[in-house]
C-alpha cells in the first residue's frame, strides 16, 4: 500500500532489502525481528540455527546502513541475553554505537532458576557516522519517586534507563491498545506501544524525515510517524499483519492517539517544531481533537 505519507509492502526483509527497493534516503530505522525463541510464526522459522539467524540480521543492518544518511540512526531492540550479539552486528556493519538503552518492564520478572529473573529488554541506539544529524534532548515529567519531596520544575532530561512506558504484552497493562481479534485474544502477543515509538521518533527525527520499519509487525512505528508529520516505509512479510497495519493507518483508533502523550513532553525545548503537524485521530464519525500545547 502506498500513500504520499506512507509505504507498507509485503514481502520478506532480507529480499526486499537486497533488491535495494527501499529508497536510499532513510532518517531512521526502527529494528524489532523476531527474536528465535521458536514462536508460532505463519511465514517465518523462529528456530533458527543461531549463526544462520545473525546473519540474517546482520544483513538487515548492512542494508539498512547503506541506506541511510550520513548522521541516521538507527535503534535495535532485542533480548537483553543477546546484546552482545547486538552490539556485534551493529560493529562489523559500520554503525556508530551511542547508548545502550533499558527498557524495564512493569509486569513481573520471568524467573529463572539459577540467575537473576529478567525484566527489561535492551535497544541499541546507533547511527552512521561520528555525530547524529538529529537528536533531540527530550525532557519528561515522570511521576515523583516515594523519596522525592518536590515536584521537578522543568521535568527531567530523558536517560538510557526508560521505566516509564508500559509494554502490551501481559496482563491489564495490554489495554486497549492492544489490537485484538473477534474472540478478545490479543492478534500479537508482541506489539510495541505507541508511546515507545513516540519516544524514540521524537528523539532522533524531525518532521519531514523518513522512518523504516524491516520487521512491521502491527505497524506501529508507521501510525506513529504519520501522526508526527514523518514518512514511513514498513516492510512485513505475514499478509494478516499487514491488512492490519491497512487498517490502523486508514480507519485510526482512538487507543492509537499520539496526543495523550504530549503533556509528558512539555518541558521539552521547541516541543511544538520537533512534534511537527500531528494529524488527528478519527474514530468512526467521532473525532478524537488534538489536545495541544501549542499556540
Amino acid at each position: 500500500m502506498n500513500n504520499t505519507r506512507y509505504s507498507i509492502f509485503q514481502a520478506n526483509s532480507i529480499k526486499y532489502l537486497e533488491q535495494q527497493l527501499v529508497p536510499a534516503s532513510l532518517h531512521l530505522t526502527f529494528l524489532d525481528p523476531p527474536f528465535n525463541q521458536n514462536k508460532e510464526y505463519d511465514f517465518h522459522d523462529d528456530n533458527l540455527p543461531d549463526d544462520l539467524y545473525w546473519q540474517m540480521i546482520q544483513s538487515v543492518c548492512q542494508e539498512t546502513y547503506n541506506l541511510t544518511e550520513k548522521g541516521g540512526a538507527i535503534y535495535f531492540m532485542q533480548r537483553e541475553k543477546n546484546t552482545e550479539n547486538v552490539m556485534n552486528c551493529l560493529r562489523k556493519v559500520g554503525w556508530t554505537f551511542q547508548n545502550l538503552i533499558i527498557w524495564k518492564k512493569k509486569t513481573s520478572a520471568v524467573p529463572c532458576s539459577n540467575r537473576y529473573g529478567k525484566h527489561y529488554q535492551i535497544i541499541a541506539y546507533a547511527i552512521k557516522g561520528n555525530k547524529p544529524r538529529v537528536f533531540n534532548r527530550l525532557r519528561i515529567s515522570p511521576p515523583l519517586p516515594p523519596n522525592y519531596r518536590y515536584e521537578r520544575e522543568n521535568g527531567i532530561f530523558v536517560t538510557d534507563i526508560w521505566d516509564d512506558i508500559l509494554e502490551l504484552t501481559s496482563g491489564y497493562f495490554a489495554g486497549d491498545e492492544a489490537l485484538r481479534g473477534s474472540d478478545g485474544e490479543r492478534f500479537h502477543k508482541q506489539q510495541a506501544p505507541i508511546s515507545l515509538l513516540l519516544r524514540i521518533l521524537l528523539s532522533s527525527t524531525m518532521p519531514g524525515d523518513m522512518v523504516f520499519d524491516p520487521f512491521a509487525g502491527t505497524g506501529t512505528t508507521l501510525v506513529v510517524a504519520n501522526q508526527l508529520g514523518r514518512l514511513g516505509i514498513g516492510i512485513e512479510i505475514d499478509p494478516k499483519n499487514v491488512d492490519i497495519i491497512q487498517n490502523r493507518l486508514e480507519t485510526p483508533r482512538a487507543a492509537d492517539d499520539i496526543q495523550k502523550y504530549i503533556t509528558d513532553y512539555r518541558f521539552t525545548p521547541q516541543l511544538e517544531n520537533i512534534w511537527g503537524s500531528a494529524q488527528p485521530i478519527v474514530s468512526g464519525t467521532q473525532h478524537v481533537l488534538q489536545a495541544s500545547l501549542f499556540p
